[in-house]
């Protein structure tokens, strides 16, 4: 039995519709009344309503935590809809948190739904976080990672780490309060700009964030009610095409610059800068605007797609010329050196890698398309697909 957040002393009384709608969990001598009260004490935080966000917020409403803060600026799209389970066809267009709302609210009338419709940043984390007693990370970007785990340090609240890419995700609980490691204990520096690429760069498999989601209700309970054994100081690493649970044992950094005995950082910082997102650019880069435009006059170019031959099929610019990242250098050959070469991938995340590789081969003329096919399907071709 772990120790719980909340002691048992003033712990809110269950209604009659409560105690029936709870009675699987009351039927459980390990949990019962008083961990189901202990649930309607609680007030969580989750960090984004996207793919994770979307089943943590929905199986704690519906296990009975009392109160869910939600985080999130953005609105419904149709690419949402392959994983984030909160938001229907009904909801495309609308403002995620208030689609959010009125989905949780359904699964539980009890509950009380908290929102903020804006990004998570340094200005406003500590405001945001402070009346929670868990943070759960369900983001999928560097900076905010850093931090939620920043703030849940500085406020002493355990921060349930979740992350997912393509087929594989990882689980754990931060918490050096509570004498576990912190998230810069694990990774002390960001990756470099660019070597992991997003969600909407490297695909997620629709059913990865229900599975770690899930996981991450499941700890925000363990800790909320004192049951089992958080993975604190654990790491839970999920591979989904082999099955395969691994958990890998954390220890926390002497030298950490938050959790340690002396922190260097004792207040927000610049976090997309730390995390190399707002660096000055390292290759050209042209709109897909100016791109267009040049097409119109019909200058001379070569347009090079360098996404995955699924994507390459499912939409194209009109006489662009594929060749797959991983391919560049072996191919390099058929890609001209005496016109302007364009690069696009989806988002412009690969097709700046792929520059970078062409200049390191002697290309003068090569530039990275900004927003790649998404931004030219947004503002330039509407009939090319958006996915």
């Amino acid at each position: 039995m772990q120790p719980t957040l909340h002691s048992t002393d003033n712990m809110p009384d269950l209604s009659p519709a409560e105690l029936q709608r709870y009675a699987r969990h009351l039927a459980m001598p390990e949990f019962g009344t008083e961990g189901q009260r202990k649930l309607k004490a609680a007030r969580v935080l989750c960090i984004g309503a996207g793919g994770l966000g979307s089943p943590i917020t929905m199986y704690l409403a519906a296990a009975g935590v009392g109160c869910l803060g939600l985080v999130d600026p953005d609105v419904v799209e149709v690419s949402n809809l392959q994983r984030q389970l909160l938001f229907g066809q009904s909801a495309i267009g609308r403002p995620k948190l208030e689609a959010a709302r009125e989905r949780l609210l359904d699964i539980n009338p009890h509950l009380k739904v908290e929102t903020y419709a804006e990004r998570f940043t340094g200005a406003n984390a500590m405001r945001i976080a402070a009346n929670y007693d868990v943070i759960i990370d369900g983001t999928d970007n560097f900076p905010t990672r850093y931090l939620s785990n920043d703030v849940a340090v500085w406020l002493k609240k355990p921060n349930v780490y979740g992350s997912i890419l393509r087929f594989e995700g990882q689980v754990g609980v931060f918490a050096p309060h509570l004498g576990a490691p912190c998230y810069r204990c694990m990774s002390p520096q960001p990756p470099k700009p660019g070597l992991v690429p997003s969600c909407a760069e490297g695909g997620v498999l629709g059913v990865l964030p229900g599975i770690i989601g899930t996981m991450q209700a499941l700890e925000a309970i363990k800790l909320i009610t004192g049951i089992g054994q958080p993975l604190l100081g654990k790491l839970l690493h999920v591979d989904t095409l082999s099955l395969r649970f691994r958990t890998f044992t954390l220890r926390r950094d002497p030298e950490c610059p938050v959790c340690s005995d002396h922190p260097t950082i004792t207040e927000p910082i610049d976090y997309e800068g730390f995390c190399g997102i707002t660096p000055a650019p390292t290759v050209p880069t042209i709109s897909v605007q100016n791109l267009h435009q040049l097409r119109l006059r019909g200058d001379p170019h070569f347009l090079l797609d360098v996404r995955e031959p699924d994507e390459y099929n499912t939409a194209r610019i009109q006489g662009s010329q594929h060749i797959p990242l991983a391919q560049i250098a072996a191919r390099s050959v058929e890609i001209p050196r005496d016109v302007p070469v364009y690069v696009h991938c989806k988002l412009g995340g690969r097709s700046a890698k792929a520059v970078a590789t062409l200049q390191a081969l002697g290309y003068a003329n090569v530039t990275n398309v900004a927003g790649g096919i998404t931004a030219w399907s947004e503002t330039i071709d509407a009939s090319v697909p958006r996915y």
